[in-house]
C-alpha cells in the first residue's frame, strides 16, 4: 500500500547499520583519517631523498626511483582490493589497510640498504592501495551530497603530504630519516586496532545500499566516460606525481632563504602547498554538487596549464605562492572526477570501478611521473621542461574533456526511503 513501509528484517539490522547510531560518522571519520594515512609514505619519502642521497651515495634520480615499485602496485592492486572489498568486506579490508600500511612503514624505517627500502616501500604501496578504492566507495555509499562528502574527504587527503612533510622535516633534523617512517607507521598500526575493536563491537557496519538515488545512465554514456577518464587520469595523475617529486627538491634550489633553515624549512613549504590544496578541495567539492561536472572538470586541468607554465621560470617565495595554486587546480578536480566514477559506475562493483582508476590515476602516471621528473632533471640540473611537458598534459586533458556526456540540470540529492531493500 502507498505511504507504508517494508519492515527490515531482524537479521539484517546489523548490517544496515541501525543497530549503531554511531556507524555512520565513525565510518565517515576513520575514512577520512585512512585518506591521510595513505597519502603519508611518499611524501615522507621524497623528503627523507634529500638525506638518503649523500648516505647511500646515490643520484637524485636513483633515489627517488627506490619508490617506483611502490607507487605502481599502490595503483595496480587497487582493482583487487576493490573486488574483494564489493565481495568481501569493506571494514575488512579497511582494517587490513591500516595494520598493512603502518607496518610497511616502519620495516622501511628499519631497512639498511637501497634494495630493502625499496622492499618495504613496496609492501607499504601494496597495503595502502587498498584505500582508494575501498574507502571512497564506502564513503560515495554513505552520502547524499557526494561532491561535498568526497571534497571533504580530499581535504584530508590533502592534509596526508602536508602532515607528512612537516613531520618528516621535524623528525629528520631531529632523530634521522629513520624516525620520519617508523613513529608515523606505529600510529598507523593503533588507529587499525581501534578500528578493530569498533567493528568487532559493532559500532562500525557497512551497508551496501546507496543512500543517493540517481536515475540510471545508458551504456553508451558509461563507456565513453570510461575512455575519457582513461586518458584524463593518466594526465592528471602525472602532473601530481610529478610535482610531488619534484617539490622538495626545486624548493632546496630556488627558495634559498627557506632551504638554509634544513628539511625542516623545505618540508614547511611543502606542508604550505599541500595542506591549502587539500582544505580548498572543499570548495571544488561543492562546485561539483551545484555545477555539471563535466565543466567543474575541465576547468580545473584548464587553471593549470599557465600555473605549471609559470613554474617553470620563477623562483623565490613567488614560486612557493604559484605551487599552491597549481596544486590546488591539479587536487581540486579530483571531486568532479570521483563523481564521475561514482555516477557511472554500478554500485555493487563501484569499489572494482575505483580500483580501475587508481590502475591508472596512480599505478601508470605514478611510474611516468616519478621517472620523468628523475630523467629530466638528472639530464638537465633543472625543471623547466619537466614544467613545460606538464602544462602540455594539463591542456590536453582539458581539450579531452569535451567528449564527456552532457548532463541534465542538479537535481537536490533525493534519500533511499527508510527500509528500502538492498
Amino acid at each position: 500500500m502507498m505511504g507504508m513501509r517494508r519492515r527490515v528484517a531482524p537479521g539484517n539490522l546489523k548490517e544496515k547499520g541501525i543497530m549503531s547510531r554511531y556507524s555512520a560518522p565513525l565510518s565517515m571519520g576513520f575514512s577520512c583519517v585512512a585518506h591521510s594515512y595513505s597519502h603519508l609514505f611518499a611524501p615522507i619519502f621524497y623528503i627523507a631523498v634529500l638525506a638518503l642521497e649523500p648516505e647511500l651515495g646515490l643520484s637524485h634520480g636513483e633515489a627517488v626511483s627506490l619508490i617506483l615499485v611502490s607507487n605502481i602496485l599502490f595503483g595496480v592492486m587497487a582493482p583487487l582490493a576493490g573486488w574483494l572489498g564489493d565481495r568481501w568486506s569493506a571494514v575488512g579490508m579497511m582494517t587490513v589497510f591500516f595494520l598493512g600500511t603502518g607496518g610497511g612503514m616502519v620495516l622501511t624505517g628499519l631497512a639498511d640498504t637501497p634494495f630493502a627500502i625499496g622492499f618495504w616501500l613496496a609492501t607499504t604501496g601494496l597495503f595502502g592501495s587498498i584505500y582508494h578504492p575501498v574507502g571512497m566507495a564506502w564513503l560515495v555509499r554513505n552520502a547524499l551530497n557526494r561532491g561535498m562528502a568526497l571534497g571533504v574527504n580530499g581535504m584530508f587527503g590533502g592534509f596526508g603530504p602536508a602532515a607528512a612533510a612537516l613531520m618528516s622535516g621535524a623528525l629528520i633534523d631531529l632523530f634521522g630519516w629513520r624516525a620520519a617512517f617508523i613513529l608515523p607507521g606505529a600510529l598507523i598500526i593503533l588507529t587499525g586496532i581501534v578500528f578493530c575493536g569498533l567493528v568487532l563491537k559493532g559500532e562500525i557496519v557497512e551497508s551496501k545500499t546507496d543512500r543517493r538515488v540517481e536515475p540510471p545512465v545508458s551504456r553508451q554514456d558509461t563507456i565513453r566516460v570510461i575512455l575519457v577518464l582513461l586518458v584524463t587520469m593518466i594526465c592528471n595523475g602525472m602532473i601530481y606525481q610529478a610535482t610531488q617529486a619534484g617539490l622538495p627538491k626545486i624548493f632546496s634550489l630556488r627558495v634559498a632563504d627557506f632551504a638554509a633553515s634544513g628539511a625542516f624549512g623545505i618540508s614547511v613549504m611543502v606542508a604550505i602547498v599541500y595542506g591549502t590544496a587539500g582544505v580548498l578541495q572543499i570548495v571544488t567539492g561543492r562546485l561539483a554538487d551545484r555545477y555539471p561536472l563535466k565543466t567543474v572538470y575541465q576547468l580545473a586541468f584548464l587553471c593549470q596549464v599557465p600555473l605549471l607554465v609559470l613554474a617553470s621560470q620563477i623562483g623565490g617565495p613567488l614560486l612557493v605562492v604559484i605551487a599552491v595554486l597549481m596544486v590546488t587546480a591539479n587536487v581540486g578536480s579530483l571531486p568532479a572526477e570521483n563523481c564521475l566514477v561514482a555516477r557511472y559506475s554500478p554500485s555493487h562493483r563501484r569499489g572494482l570501478f575505483y580500483g580501475l582508476k587508481f590502475v591508472f590515476a596512480i599505478g601508470v602516471a605514478s611510474g611516468l611521473g616519478v621517472k620523468l621528473e628523475g630523467a629530466l632533471f638528472d639530464a638537465s640540473g633543472d625543471f623547466f621542461w619537466l614544467f613545460v611537458i606538464l602544462a602540455s598534459l594539463a591542456a590536453a586533458a582539458s581539450a579531452i574533456g569535451f567528449l564527456l556526456p552532457g548532463e541534465p540540470s542538479k537535481q537536490p540529492a533525493r534519500p533511499l526511503p527508510v527500509g528500502a531493500a538492498e
